[in-house]
């Protein structure tokens, strides 16, 4: 991943921090061909998170939309750009689900800020993917704000988009989930982590986390991840090799990025996508599945505190996924999305359609190998070839255990 441009975007659809602007500053990015731009803009300031969705764009800066269309399921002829619900599932052996939207477990979304459109744009996925309906008259679909109460937060168009992505990919890998979708009052990890710990009380059996921001500074934030027999994701990030929180809560499964290749329904290839996160916490504990001791842990000889990531997924724009969301207060498209925001709640909703008793990541840890696929090419950064940022057999840092071959570790 690479910056390409930044450029100044005038009388757009693109609207940065929730605030549509005449004119804008925005990076534009560059993975392979492909051109993407974050959602959420880098500079949150302290005690705050971004989102880390990344929307396939021109080589200006403008999103590549287009209209809500019907076909059938996944890839095929009719329907959008970007990796449908089919391609994903068999990239990772994931069966397919069985039983109506809702009867499932419970996966829980904690993003910051209102979505007014969010039923409304995950009916069109979930028709156009033929996924069954999931809405809140059913019962499938929950939405809440940061306390559990109806008065919702206020939109902001970046987090808007993050919503899109999660509600899309956990409807992917999970169907059948309900889904219960909790928008925090602000980006700050108070409130998320409020919105975190209601998510849990609410009864969720995963806890989506497309979020984060530096590692520092964030041990009086950790408690909020802290939720027994729940399985917690987190993104890793999308600047690179550099640890993020929460990715680096020993409670949280972190999920680093890949580039999938795929042809049709075929995996061809996965490799590290440059710009997903890893690094070794400064402030959080090791926890004692990832001690070095431990055999998928042989090569962690130089981290003696948390290290992300503990799975992976795809994550690269240029190997993208279709997602059906706004691209302006008024309106919605189709559009293709990347960045590790995209791993986390494929990850979450794998844990979800498994639905068995998780408490932390280490029931990865004690899978065979055999149940992921080793990502040994590629790199997120300069760590004097460690592997930190290095991928390798066995464990990594950027896809860490590597990525799902099917659910027996969920």
């Amino acid at each position: 991943m690479k910056v390409f441009a930044t450029v100044a975007l005038v009388g757009g659809i693109l609207a940065l921090g929730g605030v549509s602007t005449a004119s804008a500053q925005v990076v534009v990015e560059q993975s392979g061909r492909v051109f993407h731009i974050k959602a959420c803009p880098a500079n949150q300031g302290p005690g705050k998170a971004r989102c880390f969705a990344h929307i396939v764009t021109d080589s200006r800066g403008n999103p590549i939309a287009t209209p809500a269309r019907h076909g059938g399921g996944g890839g095929g002829g009719g329907t959008p750009a970007g990796y449908g619900w089919t391609q994903l599932r068999a990239a990772y052996s994931i069966s397919p689900a069985t039983g109506s939207p809702g009867s499932g477990a419970t996966v829980a979304i904690v993003d910051a800020y209102g979505y007014p459109s969010a039923a409304a744009d995950l009916a069109i996925y979930r028709t156009q993917f033929g996924l069954g309906a999931c809405t809140t008259s059913n019962g499938c679909l929950t939405i809440v704000n940061e306390t559990g109460g109806k008065t919702l937060p206020n939109a902001n168009m970046g987090w808007d988009q993050e919503q899109a992505l999660d509600l899309d990919m956990v409807s992917s890998m999970c169907p059948n989930c309900k889904i219960l979708l909790v928008q925090a009052s602000s980006a700050s990890y108070v409130d998320l982590g409020t919105a975190v710990n209601t998510a849990a009380s609410l009864g969720a059996h995963v806890i989506s986390n497309s979020y984060g921001g530096g590692d520092n500074g964030t041990l009086s934030y950790e408690s909020y991840y802290d939720h027994a027999g729940v399985a917690v994701t987190a993104s890793t990030g999308d600047s690179g090799y550099g640890a993020e929180f929460p990715a680096t809560s020993p409670n949280v499964i972190a999920v680093g990025g890949t580039s999938l290749n795929m042809s049709g329904t075929a995996r061809v290839s996965e490799t590290v996508w440059s710009g997903g996160g890893s690094g070794c916490s400064t402030v959080h504990a090791e926890p004692t599945w990832q001690t070095p001791s431990h055999p998928n842990m042989a090569n962690n000889t130089l981290c003696t505190k948390r290290m992300e990531a503990d799975v992976s997924a795809d994550a690269d724009p240029s190997t993208g996924v279709a997602v059906y969301g706004p691209v302006s207060s008024t309106s919605s498209a189709w559009l293709v999305f990347g960045g590790t925001s995209v791993a986390a709640p494929l990850v979450g909703g794998i844990f979800g359609e498994k639905n068995d008793a998780v408490s932390d990541a280490s029931t990865l840890y004690a899978a065979p190998s055999s149940a992921f696929h080793d990502i040994t090419s590629g790199s997120n950064g300069h760590c004097g070839g460690t592997y930190f940022c290095t991928a390798g057999g066995g464990y990594d840092g950027p896809t860490g255990l590597g990525t799902p071959n099917g659910d027996s570790a969920f």
